[in-house]
């Protein structure tokens, strides 16, 4: 009976071991081209995360991980993505100037678009594709602007850890996400690419 055991369990860490390999490999793969079983490959890594994030922390860089993970989500979740119809834009305060009059409430930080950084031009371009914009101070506030607002599809700006794990949480929820990488991540002054974020509005433009 042991034995069986034994051997059954050795079967399921050597399986694991193959198809989390396979897994990354596709994922490094997802950020030059498109892939084959995107979906699939993406459900192992959540699956597996824990330990891989605990191999890359000690053998490499754990934001290499949730960019290869990012990217791989966004080509299993494009086609339904763009099936969205309510979509929300969730942005980062740390792309906000210094000294931003804007105050904070329960859905995160309200615009004034005094001009001062680039959520003034984000808001209009938000709008004019269909997008309500939140400016979120971390995660959490996902959950929250959720419950308000009765949105099929959530458009992140974040570094790919954060992109990574909203998308790991809101899988099963009903609700399709979309991210496009910071291009300098931190506490404050950080950067995006406008043009990638245009490019996207326009890709899934309705």
């Amino acid at each position: 009976m042991y034995n069986i055991i034994g051997e059954a369990l050795f079967i399921f860490v050597i399986l694991s071991l193959i198809l989390s390999g396979i897994a990354l490999v596709v994922s490094k793969r997802s950020l030059t081209g498109n892939v084959y079983l995107a979906g699939f490959f993406a459900n192992i890594l959540d699956f597996f995360y824990l330990p891989l994030r605990h191999l890359f922390l000690k053998f490499s860089d754990t934001r290499v991980l949730d960019k290869w993970m990012a990217s791989l989500k966004n080509r299993a979740y494009k086609s339904d993505f763009a099936k969205t119809k309510k979509r929300i834009l969730l942005a980062p305060h740390c792309m906000r100037s210094l000294d931003c009059p804007a105050y904070s409430t329960q859905t995160g930080i309200q615009c004034k678009s005094c001009g001062k950084c680039v959520f003034t031009q984000l808001k209009k371009d938000a709008e004019k594709y269909g997008y309500k914009l939140f400016i979120v101070t971390g995660s959490s506030y996902v959950k929250n602007i959720l419950k308000m607002e009765d949105a099929d599809g959530v458009l992140m700006i974040a570094c790919d850890y954060e992109i990574n794990k909203v998308m790991r949480a809101l899988k099963g929820k009903g609700v399709v996400s979309y991210g496009i990488p910071m291009e300098r991540d931190g506490c404050f002054g950080t950067e995006v690419n406008y043009q990638n974020v245009l490019d996207v509005f326009e890709i899934f433009k309705n």
